[in-house]
């Protein structure tokens, strides 16, 4: 599940997913829109459920600071697998 919400200025995107050992993992990107300032951290989730909780509360948080959401997909769609190799390009030294 990738989710992505966006200010005129700034992004938020969510990737929850399993790994190779089958562990539940919720990664969070953040930045301005256009430059490479922002982060990127990976959370270890207990379960799926946990994750899934992770995410009501980043929807939760960002909607409050008005963000609005753009993408929500699956990590199989064509949107969805654009999205993963943009968060992919993040996590580079």
């Amino acid at each position: 599940m990738i989710v992505r919400w966006e200010t005129d200025h700034d992004y938020v995107l969510v990737h929850v997913h399993q790994d190779m050992f089958g562990d539940w993992i919720f990664s969070r990107a953040w930045g301005q829109i256009g430059t490479q300032f922002g982060g990127l951290k990976h959370r270890l989730a207990d379960d799926h459920a946990q994750a899934m909780m992770w995410l009501e509360d980043e929807t939760t948080i960002q909607t409050s600071r008005g963000f609005r959401k753009v993408l929500e997909a699956d990590d199989h769609t064509p949107e969805g697998r654009d999205a993963v190799a943009q968060l992919s390009l993040l996590d580079t030294p």
